[in-house]
C-alpha cells in the first residue's frame, strides 16, 4: 500500500545550509535515477525559517521505502548532511487520504 512520510531538519548555519542544499540536489538526482517506487521526494525550504528544511516523501510500499533506505546514495546522504544538523530530525509517517495528483492507491 501506498503511503508517505514528512521529515524535518534543522540547520545549524547559512553555511551549512548550503552545504545541505547541495547534498539534497545530488541525492534527489540519484533517487529520481534509481529509485522506480519512490514516487514523490520533494524537498522544501520553511517560509520564515531559513535553517529549516522539509521533504515529502511517497512510496508506492513498504518495501520501495526499505530499497530507499538501503540504497548507497541515501546512506551517503544521511552520513554527510549529519554534521550540518542542529538536534533530531523529526520523522512523521503519514497514512493515505483523500489526495489530488497521487496514485490512485493513495
Amino acid at each position: 500500500m501506498t503511503f508517505g512520510l514528512v521529515v524535518r531538519f534543522d540547520i545549524r548555519d547559512e553555511q551549512a545550509a548550503e552545504q545541505f542544499d547541495a547534498l539534497a540536489a545530488e541525492a534527489v538526482a540519484q533517487i529520481a535515477a534509481k529509485e522506480p517506487g519512490t514516487l514523490v521526494y520533494a524537498t522544501h525550504t520553511v517560509e520564515g525559517e531559513p535553517l529549516a528544511r522539509v521533504f515529502y516523501e511517497v512510496y508506492a510500499d513498504r518495501d520501495a521505502f526499505q530499497a530507499h533506505e538501503d540504497a548507497d546514495h541515501v546512506k551517503e546522504f544521511h552520513a554527510r548532511k549529519n554534521p550540518l544538523l542542529v538536534g533530531e530530525h523529526r520523522v512523521e509517517f503519514l497514512t493515505p487520504g483523500p489526495a489530488k495528483g497521487l496514485p490512485e492507491a493513495w
